[in-house]
């Protein structure tokens, strides 16, 4: 796992790149490696490396070339078949100087060119440059495990794993875009290829792009696809299946020269992972875990234990307050680098930072299993909306405000927020798996914007509509649907940001084998009766891993992962978030009406939850007050 960044200049026959600007783009991402440094420089293009040694400690060090150095590479991920990948190049004649699977991204370009991208299996953020056809490739994994951001203006491109990166360039500077900020107040996430800061792009899960001679071009080299058109396998059939599968992409996923722990949730996930991952290897396994004091909310500990105990693992845990999850706020944004309302995350900068204490470099996690096989509760309960809508016909319009009107009843409030959707086709309301048109940023924008903003937003709409995933998929079931969408959007934007960058913050690699692409293309082509069963999700995970998960574990309801920060809002951390969204400061960018603000920090601290929308608005606040006013250091805290 490293960091990755380069420059080239296009248009320009005498262009030639200066040195110290890749020094200067590699400094700030030096906690993604801290272990070795490379630079490649030729004339108009130069490529950085920061390394964290995974494999091949000894001769892995990057930038690495082909055999004559026309061909040159810099690599941020895990190849996991590359030995296989090896074995074939060797024999096609290609010869290898070291035995780290950076090296087989040379020669398979050597060999396919940009058809090579499909042949990997793994998760990466790479760029190559051909010197011979002056062409340089960037791609990115087919899920978007590890990140990739350019900025692009008809000039150069400058590309990185982190904004960070690019921002070290003086051409480039931290101007946010109004209407991704609307777009992040829409998802609690900046979903697709645009970001908070104007002219830096995303690179799309399943992309690559390519530049030459002056031009750019992005094309798509693999999509998800729900495929039924094979034979049905039975259940018992699909089970056994889907069981080999894991045992096998744990056995890749746990390649590794260094050691390799576990990041246990106390949920069906991690504890499946945990149990394949103790087969794989005669050495005990450590396993991490995170609680929180004060017994606000389930704590995930007990349960984790119990995975642990029966693995037989070195187990670590231990317990973050109010004031770590205060404290670390002003890093969790400098190194998300992009606004999202991820609380989670900082329990996960904690994880990571113990088991990095603990001497491990790779942690294997459960993340990915609930996008998969839909273990959600929203996939659940919208299916039986979509049902109950089929059933009503041209009824479902009256019983949307019949509903409407029986939510006031407070046994019933719970269901409030499905009244409105029966008369919605499902594009219409399923943003992602955060958003709806119905919460508070959606319905209130001219009660919370200035009048001054709403005129520069000039009507725009959120940047991505997700309509076009699920008119796409027009075809497919509800759930099909859903999953799909959830793929495109709060898979890579939300959840893969969190957990590559506050593991990276901690030099600490996160495998994510539930995202293997051969597990996520086998998931897609089961039938939704097969992962969501009346009112049981992830049904056949369970029921394929129920001998290695406990009871226990298996029974539990879904909590997620229960930070417990909407009791921190309303009470430890309450001065702090009145101090900030109340600053002068904070008013005098002209987005929100103060009075608005305020209204909702009284509504929030009266009972009504508002959490997420006063933790966004924070975390924006510090945004900006970490790149667009100019700060772009780590801060000094924590």
């Amino acid at each position: 796992m490293c960091g990755i960044c380069g420059k080239l200049i296009v248009n320009d026959p005498g262009a030639r790149l200066h040195p110290d600007l890749i020094a200067s783009m590699m400094e700030p991402i030096r906690h993604r490696g801290p272990d070795d440094e490379g630079v490649y420089i030729s004339g108009p293009v130069g490529l950085g490396h920061r390394r964290l040694s995974i494999i091949d400690l000894n001769t892995g060090q990057q930038p690495i070339s082909n055999e004559d150095g026309t061909v040159w590479v810099v690599f941020n991920g895990e190849i996991y078949n590359y030995k296989e990948l090896t074995a074939f190049l060797v024999s096609k004649g290609h010869h290898f100087r070291t035995t780290t699977d950076t090296e087989v991204l040379v020669h398979l370009y050597e060999e396919y060119g940009e058809q090579m991208l499909p042949k990997l299996r793994g998760m990466f953020g790479f760029a190559i440059w051909d010197d011979k056809a002056k062409t340089l490739l960037v791609a990115r994994d087919r899920l978007g495990i590890k990140p990739i951001y350019y900025h692009w203006d008809n000039r150069a491109l400058l590309f990185a794993s982190e904004i960070k990166a690019i921002l070290a360039d003086p051409s480039v500077t931290a101007e946010a875009d109004p209407a991704a900020l609307l777009t992040f107040l829409t998802y609690f996430y900046p979903p697709g290829e645009t970001t908070l800061f104007k002219g830096i792009n995303k690179l799309s899960p399943g992309h690559y792009l390519t530049v030459k001679n002056g031009e750019l071009k992005i094309a798509q080299y693999w999509d998800l696809r729900f495929d039924k058109s094979a034979p049905t396998r039975s259940l018992k059939e699909s089970m056994g299946e889907l069981t080999e599968l894991l045992r096998d992409t744990v056995h890749q996923h746990m390649i590794s020269d260094v050691p390799v722990g576990v990041l246990l949730s106390g949920g069906v996930d991690s504890t499946a992972m945990l149990s394949f991952a103790v087969e794989q290897t005669d050495k005990p396994v450590s396993t991490f875990t995170i609680g929180f004091d004060g017994n606000l909310c389930t704590d995930e500990r007990q349960y984790a234990r119990i995975a642990a105990d029966k693995y037989g693992t070195n187990h670590y845990e231990m317990s973050i307050r109010s004031e770590d999850f205060l404290d670390f706020l002003p890093k969790y944004v400098w190194h998300m680098e992009e606004p999202v309302c991820e609380p989670p995350a900082i329990a996960l900068y904690y994880v990571s930072k113990l088991a990095r204490d603990h001497g491990v470099k790779v942690l294997i996690s459960g993340e990915g299993g609930d996008e998969a096989f839909a273990g959600y509760q929203n996939y659940r309960n919208l299916v039986w909306l979509e049902r109950i809508k089929g059933l009503l016909g041209p009824f479902a319009k009256p019983a949307s405000a019949f509903a409407g009107g029986l939510a006031t009843i407070p046994a019933l409030r719970r269901f409030r927020k499905y009244a409105p959707l029966l008369s919605l086709p499902l594009e219409k309301y399923y943003y992602s798996r955060t958003s709806n048109p119905f919460q508070y940023f959606n319905r209130s924008r001219t009660a919370l914007f200035t009048q001054n903003f709403l005129r520069c937003l000039n009507g725009s709409e959120p940047t991505l509509a997700t309509g076009q995933y699920l008119g796409s998929f027009a075809s497919r079931g509800a759930l099909d649907r859903m999953l799909y969408v959830d793929t495109k959007t709060w898979l890579p934007d939300d959840l893969l940001i969190k957990a590559d960058r506050m593991t990276m913050a901690n030099s600490v690699e996160l495998r994510v084998p539930l995202l293997d692409h051969r597990v996520l293309e086998f998931a897609a082509a089961l039938p939704a009766r097969f992962k969501l069963r009346g009112f049981t999700m992830k049904y056949i995970l369970k029921k394929a891993l129920a001998e290695r998960v406990p009871a226990a574990i298996r029974n539990r309801k879904k909590t997620g992962f229960p930070v417990p920060y909407e009791d921190w809002l309303r009470k430890d951390l309450k001065q702090t978030v009145w101090s900030v969204l109340t600053d002068p400061k904070t008013a005098q960018r002209g987005y929100f009406r103060p009075e608005a603000v305020e209204g909702l920090l009284v509504a929030n601290s009266k009972g009504s939850d508002y959490s997420a929308e006063i933790f966004s608005l924070l975390i924006l606040e510090l945004w900006h007050r970490t790149f667009a006013d100019g700060v772009h250091s780590a801060p000094r805290t924590a």
